[in-house]
């Protein structure tokens, strides 16, 4: 059978957004719950302390190089550990495995000196040679720079020259080191798994074989579609966590979300839509936090489908690689009714890549679009376009401007938004039919260049590197063994000169210059429209604060509590032992108490401060709104596979 990945983009099959205002009341809430060996009764004296998380959407992958939603890289970060880390605090670079690092002289290689004495969940030493070997893994293999490639871009060897010593070389100097966002993988395990098994295994932890990991928590257990079972690591370097267990609990809307929540069911809600968010927020025992995520949602055209060679693929209409007509409907789009008839006000029109959370890099364009449809089509006569008898415009030789436009059946949001898309674009002399499906069809549909337009979402990391490298060529499909597979780049946008400015941004360790780097992209992907942003979303979430306590937020203040880079509200809630403080208010901050701030210590060896520049960032409140996306899509596998 076909099979896909979807990408952290968000959740990649990311957990969707899910918020389609005013929907109708809430339907049964998990699937099979009867055959869960998940328990919703209070916990008792002795009892394992299990912590349940509601969510709407399952992963699309346990493989940390085949799964890219957001759940998927939950999951991830959660099992298996990183260098460094984006702190809680601010987003600034903290240890992780890593207790210190440091810049040759002459700026070619990196030293990493791990922490002495860790061990995997399976009892065996975790050492540099497992970080070496992880490196080395994405050098070499062609599907495993699917994640990991835009971090290794200048990388050229990983050597562990002892346990706790690791050297990494580039070819060049590289503003990224600080900030690898690489899982650090067991080589015990890993090294079973060839290149010809790795895109067919799953990577699921079972009771009596769990996943060996060396972050807080690894995965026991898993029933698609129903929920995911992750274990408190004992030997986790940080100390074991506060609670036993962490469930993921998987529903089929946001409805259902909050009645589980009321009756206790779960303990966290993530990603209400703004009618069930209100709903919880002066119920006794629960605490209601409007976070202000970093991603957006986006209408994607295809604007000449090919492999990272070249090759043409798949079967786009050939009309959306004409950049002045793209410039046209970007005019076309009203963000700012969608914004308040799809999210409800939680959320902002979109514009750049890089959202505003991230204010160091955000780019407010020169120029910027406004909603003009009068515009709109007067752009599209100068373009060539004209009107013809049924409405519909045509070019110089009479092929009609009509486009395929996909939605996703998971997200409540996608589904409303492609209707308000194809209103606006008829009303400027260009059809589109509409069609919805699952992100894992829409994946593979991308994958291979078979459609025109898409209505999807990206949750964007703190540093831009990887956002950016979204839009390279190189990112564009690939072929291997026969088989084609998508790769991080769902436009197929391909320009020279932004390629040119991607390697500079990436070698650029000066923060001035790179800034400058980095907003110069974000305007040429303005100008060249290979997506009109319709909104940065917000994210609403909701916890049993009579249960549960500890929780962190990133960044500190209103930033989210789940779903961050980094697993560190995991690491810290742990059951109420006093009585908890007043809840039921949106702007409350949640209960911490004894909850220490783990991204904010710093113990960091570097000598480039300059680097953490954009990662100290002012946090945007938009108000309300739904769940923060990871990466999002993820290449496509369009193979056939069992």
């Amino acid at each position: 059978m076909s099979m896909s990945r979807t990408r952290m983009r968000v959740f990649v099959t990311a957990v969707t957004l899910v918020g389609a205002l005013g929907a109708a009341a809430s339907v049964s809430a998990w699937a099979d719950t009867s055959s869960s060996p998940l328990s919703a009764e209070p916990v008792s004296a002795g009892d394992p302390v299990v912590f349940t998380i509601g969510v709407t959407q399952d992963i699309d992958s346990a493989n940390p190089f085949t799964g890219l939603s957001s759940l998927a890289y939950e999951v991830f970060q959660m099992q298996y550990p990183l260098l460094t880390q984006y702190g809680a605090k601010d987003f600034s670079i903290v240890p992780g495995i890593a207790d210190s690092w440091q810049e040759s002289a002459d700026k070619t290689t990196w030293t990493y000196k791990i922490h002495p004495g860790l061990v995997w969940s399976d009892g065996q030493p975790m050492t540099a040679r497992d970080a070496a070997y992880t490196f080395n893994r994405v050098l070499t293999g062609e599907y495993e720079k699917t994640n990991y490639g835009s971090y290794i871009e200048n990388m050229t060897k990983a050597e562990a020259i002892d346990d706790t010593t690791l050297v990494l070389t580039v070819s060049k100097p590289s503003p990224i080191m600080e900030h690898l966002y690489v899982y650090i993988l067991p080589r015990h395990v890993w090294e079973k798994i060839d290149e010809k098994t790795v895109t067919g295994f799953s990577n699921e932890g079972t009771l009596e074989s769990p996943t060996v990991g060396g972050g807080s928590f690894y995965m026991i257990e898993r029933r698609v579609g129903q929920f995911i079972r992750m274990k408190a690591n004992p030997t986790f370097f940080r100390g074991k966590p506060g609670v036993d267990e962490i469930d993921f609990k998987i529903f089929k809307n946001s409805d259902a979300l909050g009645q589980a929540l009321k009756k206790g069911e779960i303990d966290f809600a993530e990603g209400l839509e703004a009618n069930v968010f209100a709903s919880l927020k002066d119920v006794p025992g629960i605490t209601a936090v409007a976070a202000a995520p970093a991603g957006y949602d986006e209408l994607g055209f295809n604007t000449g489908a090919a492999l990272a060679d070249g090759t043409a693929i798949g079967d786009g209409n050939p009309l959306l690689r004409d950049k002045a007509l793209r410039q046209a409907l970007v005019y076309a789009v009203n963000r700012e009714q969608i914004v308040e008839k799809v999210l409800g006000g939680g959320g902002l029109p979109g514009s750049t890549v890089i959202p505003p959370l991230y204010s160091a890099w955000h780019l407010e364009p020169s120029a910027p679009a406004s909603y003009d449809p009068a515009k709109a089509r007067s752009m599209l006569d100068a373009a060539g376009y004209t009107v013809g008898a049924d409405g519909v415009r045509v070019d110089s030789k009479g092929k009609r401007l009509s486009f395929r436009l996909f939605g996703r059946t998971e997200s409540a949001t996608s589904q409303k938004s492609v209707q308000y898309l194809k209103g606006y674009l008829a009303a400027v002399g260009v059809e589109v039919t509409v069609k919805t499906v699952s992100e894992d069809v829409l994946t593979e549909l991308v994958g291979q260049g078979n459609f025109d337009m898409f209505e999807w979402a990206w949750g964007v990391e703190p540093d831009p590197n990887y956002m950016l490298s979204t839009f390279t060529c190189a990112n564009r499909s690939y072929q291997q063994d026969g088989a084609t597979y998508a790769n991080l780049s769902d436009s197929f946008y391909c320009n020279p000169a932004y390629d040119e400015l991607f390697a500079q941004q990436g070698a650029e360790t000066d923060a001035t210059k790179r800034v400058a780097l980095v907003k110069q992209m974000q305007q040429m992907l303005y100008d060249d429209a290979p997506y009109v942003l319709t909104y940065y979303y917000d994210n609403y979430e909701a916890y049993r604060s009579d249960k549960f306590e500890g929780f962190v937020h990133q960044p500190q203040g209103d930033g989210t509590m789940l779903f961050q880079w980094g697993a560190w509200t995991y690491e810290s809630v742990k059951p109420v032992t006093a009585t908890p403080a007043p809840t039921g208010s949106s702007s409350a901050e949640p209960v911490s108490s004894g909850a220490s701030d783990q991204g904010a210590a710093s113990g960091s060896g570097s000598s480039s401060a300059a680097l953490t520049i954009g990662l100290v960032v002012v946090v945007v409140v938009v108000g309300g709104g739904l769940i923060l996306m990871r990466r999002r899509r993820g290449p496509a596998v369009v193979d056939d596979r069992e």
